[in-house]
């Protein structure tokens, strides 16, 4: 640690989203990351080996002692979310957790930093006190919100405050969350304009790109465990929206574990060399909720492959990977554009192993005597896929019949793309540990943008 420059600091760092934003932006990691989880400090100290690591309760934390007298350029804080957010339902909150952002009401008192950034969920503001029961006042919403706004403003802060969409700054997830700026230097707080999306100079970043399409995906035909009858609503009402009423489905290699195997071809383009195996699929892809329910009267959670990744959470199972895969043996692929098309962010990503991918493999069908192609797949294949073969979808004029659905979770790997980290950036711990700490991270590309802007201005 340079003595003789100022100061950046990641109270909550986890396991380095935002951290990683401030690397972007500044060109080095936060000098001082804390945070109580050791999974959490394991993977940060991974990816981000010149930070000071304090494995501590953030209100256990002496900042006058931690600075030792230095100046603070910038403190960025993202305290846990869950008792705020609105997927914690009716449940009762607890009061501790709801209270951790008051530490940055202590770090501006006694080392004043000259740029705090904050990053929570939007109902944050709403922060107000608690009944008898630990449910929120909804009479006194947002009541502590105010109180904790006027406390940093008494300390000589200018506080202002937006909610951003992640895709809008080049993650492939929409996950939204609320953004507050503070500073004291007499500068002013600068917000970054968005860059991606419709009429922006970028397009949203895809759901695409985060799939890795060489992974199997098993039959949900084949389980030991039959899936919720919710998950499969889903699925259905995903096939009947996505590949059956979608008259352009987009290929996808598979077969080959090649350097380009997994590719997704372009529809305009010439298909890869034809094998005698079934390797080409037309693929329609999109996406199902998995974990939350519906209310009474409500379809079954699709969702969009063509916009962003839905948010990225701490908890609980909630989005599922569905590919509907179309397979023509007479010597070729057809195929265009998806449901949910594979060009937009995608969905939120949670903590959980909440993402899954559904593959709906199609495969041309011959006469209306239920006859398959004679280049399909092995013969005990298709026989015990048969019970699907009255399912059928006309492609540009050629009928097609599902022959299977399959599906997985996302991995990993998967979802730290999703929630915008480079594949060079180091996954920790076990599959719960990293998929706990991507959905609780914050997305780097937003952080980047924000610290950025207020940089900018000194």
């Amino acid at each position: 640690m340079n003595a003789g420059r100022a100061m950046m600091i990641d109270l909550f760092a986890g396991g380095g989203g935002a951290s990683h934003g401030i690397e972007l932006a500044t060109g080095r990691s936060p000098d001082v990351a804390v945070n109580h989880n050791a999974a959490a400090i394991a993977m940060h100290a991974a990816n981000h080996p010149d930070s000071i690591h304090l494995q501590e309760d953030v209100f256990a934390v002496d900042p006058a002692a931690t600075c030792a007298g230095r100046d603070v350029r910038l403190l960025w804080a993202s305290p846990d979310c869950t008792h705020f957010s609105r997927a914690k339902g009716g449940t009762p909150r607890d009061g501790k957790i709801r209270g951790l952002a008051w530490v940055i009401v202590d770090w501006a008192r006694d080392v004043r930093p000259s740029v705090m950034c904050m990053e929570n969920v939007p109902e944050f503001q709403t922060w107000g006190p608690l009944c008898d029961d630990n449910r929120p006042d909804r009479s006194r919403s947002g009541e502590t919100f105010r109180e904790f706004i006027g406390a940093l403003e008494q300390l000589g802060y200018v506080v202002e405050w937006r909610v951003l969409v992640a895709a809008d700054y080049g993650s492939p997830t929409t996950r939204k969350r609320l953004f507050l700026v503070a500073r004291c230097d007499g500068l002013p707080i600068r917000w970054p304009a968005p860059t991606h999306g419709p009429g922006r100079a970028q397009p949203w970043r895809t759901a695409a790109e985060c799939i890795d399409w060489t992974i199997p995906c098993p039959s949900i035909f084949e389980r030991s465990k039959p899936l919720a009858p919710a998950t499969e609503r889903r699925i259905a009402e995903g096939l009947r929206r996505f590949v059956l009423e979608n008259p352009r489905p987009f290929i996808v290699r598979i077969g080959h574990q090649s350097s380009d195997a997994g590719k997704v071809h372009g529809v305009d383009a010439p298909v890869s060399t034809i094998t005698s195996k079934a390797e080409h699929c037309l693929v329609a892809p999109y996406l199902i909720q998995t974990g939350y329910g519906e209310r009474t009267g409500q379809a079954p959670r699709v969702l969009d492959l063509e916009a962003p990744l839905g948010t990225v959470v701490g908890g609980g199972a909630k989005h599922g990977l569905v590919a509907a895969f179309l397979a023509k043996h007479n010597g070729g692929a057809r195929g265009g554009a998806i449901g949910q098309p594979m060009d937009v962010p995608v969905h939120t990503v949670t903590a959980h192993d909440t993402k899954a991918l559904v593959a709906a493999f199609l495969i041309k069908y011959y006469g209306s005597g239920g006859q398959w192609s004679e280049a399909s797949a092995p013969l005990d294949t298709i026989v015990s896929k048969a019970r699907m073969g009255l399912v059928e979808v006309v492609i540009e004029g050629e009928p097609y019949v599902v022959a299977d659905i399959g599906m997985r979770m996302l991995q990993p790997r998967e979802l730290a793309r999703a929630q915008g980290f480079p594949d060079s950036y180091i996954l920790t711990g076990s599959k719960a540990d990293q998929i706990a700490r991507i959905g609780n991270s914050v997305c780097p590309q937003v952080a980047h943008a924000v610290v950025a802007a207020q940089l900018a201005a000194a």
